[in-house]
């Protein structure tokens, strides 16, 4: 088990595209098992043994663990009729071998993120990949699926297959490697055995500084309620209560952490507090009943929002920096002028977010899909901050970030919260949550089902209320 580990931008990702035949290499060699290789495409990587399993799960969830684990590699039954009973026999056979515990019968969508990872993971094997490739595996998973899936990893590889990881976790990588390749700025600055190393140490040579702790000391809660959510329901398309009669007060300098295993409701709630998504109850922002208030309206009276997803919900790609910061803010300075797009005030305020917040970009005139995930992650950061918003949604806001961005994002939401800032704060890392938190409660089907005290629950205990199979505190 090798991990390779950098700071956003650092080029890992680029790297393991490289490795996986997504990109072509300018110069240098690849050998795999003694022989050099050459790929033009994934199809090439895969026909040497080598299967990458994404940070983004790639699964339909319509469809079975069977039809997604065969699907583009059918096995053919006379060349024409797919032969299922083979392709069943055989996922059965790989899960067994490798106590992954899948049932090749169940629907995706069933399934918890744990073992939708697991799925991943058995989809490379049953294309025969010797050497598998794993990006951010433990991004969303919970300390007990961290576990099970270190678990597996350690069968696989007494199994004799090779496995590259890639992480942010730096007491996770610490655990699980037998090898470490540190990358800065697209060179090896340091190949380390974990033995020798603590987590500080590595992050000193990843980013040439300390790693951060999410910890906030004193309390900044005020006594005026920023935000109100009572009785708030959302049902699926299906009509299933996906949100089950949430409440909440959040206060000014006050960030309100969510905890759960994803899949919970936690989206459909930022989504329904945003005016995305019809809901039943009450939200109320200050003394306004916003209900019925459009996304537009809502963002203009002072909601921040930082997406879980950034690349759906918080960016354009193909479009450059300073039309990036326009978006959600296109109706107020410094991105207007009366009825028109103030192009100079959004590409001035654009140069200040790239310097205030760090990101590492050529210009304001690149591409946002030019940028690492965590230099994007500062942008939308720095752009949701702007405005003086009186209440943020944080969703899952260092998801994917180095420590180096992460530490900086951390400092800014401190600041803001400092500042009177109302923080709704979801996310997957239970550090991230208990240490940012001033309150702390635990959504399950829906529901909000505890609330804890962050001075005094542990992550362990906090993951294992999550999963509704112990209390939080």
């Amino acid at each position: 088990m090798h991990a390779v580990v950098g700071e956003n931008g650092a080029g890992k990702s680029t790297l393991m595209k490289i490795l996986y035949g997504m990109q072509r290499p300018d110069e240098g060699r690849i050998r795999v098992n003694g022989a050099e290789v050459g790929f033009r495409s994934p199809g090439d990587a895969i026909g040497v043994g080598i299967g990458m399993v994404h940070q983004h799960f790639m699964l339909a969830g319509n469809l079975t663990v069977l039809e997604n684990v065969i699907l583009g590699s059918e096995p053919r039954k006379r060349g024409v009729a797919i032969d299922f009973g083979a392709a069943r026999a055989r996922i059965r056979e790989i899960s067994d071998s490798y106590g992954l515990g899948i049932d090749p019968d169940v629907t995706v969508e069933d399934l918890g993120v744990g073992a939708r990872q697991r799925v991943e993971i058995l989809k490379v094997l049953y294309r025969g990949a010797r050497i598998l490739i794993l990006d951010e595996p433990t991004a969303v998973l919970v300390p007990q699926e961290v576990k099970e899936l270190f678990a597996n990893l350690r069968e696989l590889v007494r199994e004799g297959l090779t496995i590259i990881f890639i992480s942010h976790k730096l007491d996770e990588v610490l655990s699980v490697a037998d090898a470490i390749t540190v990358i800065r700025r697209g060179t090896t600055v340091a190949e380390v055995d974990p033995k020798d190393v603590s987590a500080r140490q590595l992050a000193e040579l990843m980013v040439g500084s300390e790693l951060p702790s999410p910890q906030t000391g004193e309390s900044t809660v005020t006594d005026t309620v920023a935000i109100s959510v009572r009785d708030l329901r959302v049902h699926s398309d299906g009509e299933r209560c996906v949100v089950d009669d949430v409440s909440f007060d959040i206060r000014r300098g006050e960030v309100l952490g969510i905890a759960g295993v994803e899949g919970n409701g936690q989206a459909e709630l930022v989504e329904a507090i945003m005016g995305m998504r019809p809901a039943d109850g009450e939200i109320r922002l200050g003394e306004h009943d916003i209900s019925g208030w459009t996304t537009l309206r809502r963002r203009e009276a002072g909601i921040g929002y930082i997406p879980e997803d950034r690349h759906r919900h918080g960016l354009l790609l193909e479009a450059p920096l300073w039309e990036n910061r326009i978006l959600g803010h296109q109706t107020r300075r410094p991105n207007v002028k009366g009825p028109w797009i103030d192009r100079a005030g959004a590409r001035e305020d654009t140069r200040r977010i790239v310097e205030s917040y760090d990101v590492r970009t050529p210009g304001i005139d690149v591409d946002a899909s030019a940028l690492s995930g965590g230099n994007q992650q500062k942008l939308i950061v720095g752009r949701e901050m702007s405005g003086d918003p009186v209440f943020l949604i944080a969703s899952h806001p260092t998801r994917g970030v180095d420590v180096g961005a992460q530490a900086a994002i951390w400092d800014h939401l401190r600041a803001a919260r400092a500042a009177g800032l109302a923080v709704l704060l979801i996310s997957a890392d239970l550090d991230e949550l208990i240490g940012l938190s001033d309150t702390l409660r635990v959504i399950l089907r829906g529901r909000i089902v505890a609330e804890v005290d962050p001075k005094d629950v542990t992550p362990e205990r906090l993951g294992s209320a999550m999963t509704g199979a112990g209390e939080a505190a």
